[in-house]
């Protein structure tokens, strides 16, 4: 069945759970994915949907995707992935594509290639964890050389133990996440962060703002994620014993 975790599993490693994902959804160059679609994200955006991450958050809107990527979809090449990219965007009229559903950087050779064949006036939104950015700065480095790429890593929490909470992995992934955006700043490539926010008090809110900070100046200003209840999100959250907010009144 492929199955990568069977739910609510705690305190595992983020990196070595991407090597063991990646063994079932890569092969070679190629990569799986479930489907190909135009999505109104960004004012519009042409997606490839791909299998397998390193995280299992507990708020994941594909979440039986994440568990079991060998049970769906199929390999594609990278210029296979670029073309049907292309073709959304062209033919909708995008100017931006992106690969989402679960993360697109557990698959490094793979991604790059695609980045390669994406030309310079559509603009590649990499939707990220940030985890193995974080594990290895020349990643960043590797990114760097793509002018029309812009970065959006998506942190799990304001916190360590929070971090742990939503993902179940060791609260190292949480640290891994803010080196990231360390390198990715260091490299001068393009990023902004995204913060889930549904579970953390307006005090932790305003640490984390300014750990941020911290890193770059910009980053400051992040984008705040807030929980979205979808299929079996609110199951999966009480079964956890966790406390939530939909909204999030500063």
């Amino acid at each position: 069945m492929n199955q990568i975790g069977n739910g609510i599993n705690r305190f595992y490693d983020p990196v070595e759970r991407a090597a063991e994902t990646a063994r079932i959804v890569c092969r070679g160059n190629q990569r799986r994915y479930y489907r190909f679609r135009a999505a109104k994200f960004y004012g519009g955006i042409g997606t490839a949907d791909c299998l397998g991450c390193c995280l299992r958050c507990l708020f994941c809107w594909s979440w039986d995707k994440v568990v079991r990527p060998g049970r769906y979809g199929k390999f594609y090449s990278p210029h296979q992935v670029a073309g049907k990219l292309i073709t959304i965007a062209r033919k909708k009229g995008f100017r931006q594509v992106r690969i989402s559903g679960n993360e697109p950087t557990i698959a490094r050779d793979h991604l790059l290639l695609v980045l390669e064949q994406i030309p310079g006036d559509i603009r590649f939104i990499l939707e990220t964890n940030g985890i193995m950015i974080g594990h290895d700065s020349t990643y960043a480095q590797d990114l760097s050389r793509f002018e029309n790429l812009y970065v959006r890593v998506s942190v799990k929490g304001t916190e360590k133990a929070e971090f742990s909470q939503l993902t179940g992995a060791d609260s190292s992934g949480f640290e891994l996440q803010l080196r990231a955006l360390e390198n990715l700043a260091r490299f001068n490539v393009p990023t902004h962060s995204a913060v889930m926010v549904s579970f953390s008090s307006p005090e932790k809110i305003k640490a984390f703002r300014k750990r941020l900070r911290g890193i770059h100046k910009e980053y400051e200003d992040f984008e705040m994620e807030e929980l979205v209840l979808y299929g079996t999100v609110e199951r999966r959250l009480l079964k956890a014993g966790l406390s939530f907010h939909t909204a999030y009144e500063p």
